[in-house]
């Protein structure tokens, strides 16, 4: 065989190759965010027929549990779903959730503490537990990042990220 023709050859072999390649290496399904699948048939005339699912979930969780020591919360910072609940808990006594920035809690829903922790508040929930306890819950409706802390121990804080 002439030169010409090997060259040829080995340039069409490495062509094959990455087309092989690239193909190989990209995902099966692009939609990697929870959405559902996407299904067609073929009907009598050959057309396309089918539906398409155009719900997106973010594949964060409903529900959370955060627990205080008395000095730091655990997990520091958690990730949930927009209408998910995180629950707080101590194993070291009282606590009062509150969100930042101390001491008027103001970056959930706007108000200061001594708005929504006021008697006969009628507004959005606040994302304030208001007085000392035990342990407390919260449903985020909101999505963003949500800085808290304990109002009894301000040096002790966390996040919540609802998506």
């Amino acid at each position: 065989m002439k030169p010409v023709t090997w060259i040829g050859i080995v340039i069409v072999i490495i062509i094959i190759g990455g087309v092989v390649w690239w193909m190989t290496t990209q995902p099966q399904n692009a939609n990697t965010q929870g959405a559902g699948q996407n299904t067609a048939t073929t009907g009598p005339s050959g057309d396309l027929t089918g539906t398409v699912s155009t719900t997106v979930g973010t594949g964060a969780p409903m529900q959370a549990t955060v627990t205080y020591n008395g000095t730091s919360f655990s997990p520091s910072s958690v990730t949930i779903a927009k209408g998910g609940t995180v629950t707080f808990t101590s194993t070291a006594g009282n606590i009062w959730i509150a969100s930042a920035p101390h001491p008027v809690h103001t970056a959930y829903d706007g108000t200061t503490a001594s708005v929504h922790c006021a008697a006969g508040y009628t507004g959005p929930a606040p994302f304030d537990q208001c007085s000392a306890g035990p342990g407390f819950s919260f449903t985020f409706n909101k999505t963003g990042s949500f800085q808290y802390h304990d109002h009894l121990n301000t040096s002790a804080f966390g996040t919540v990220v609802v998506q």
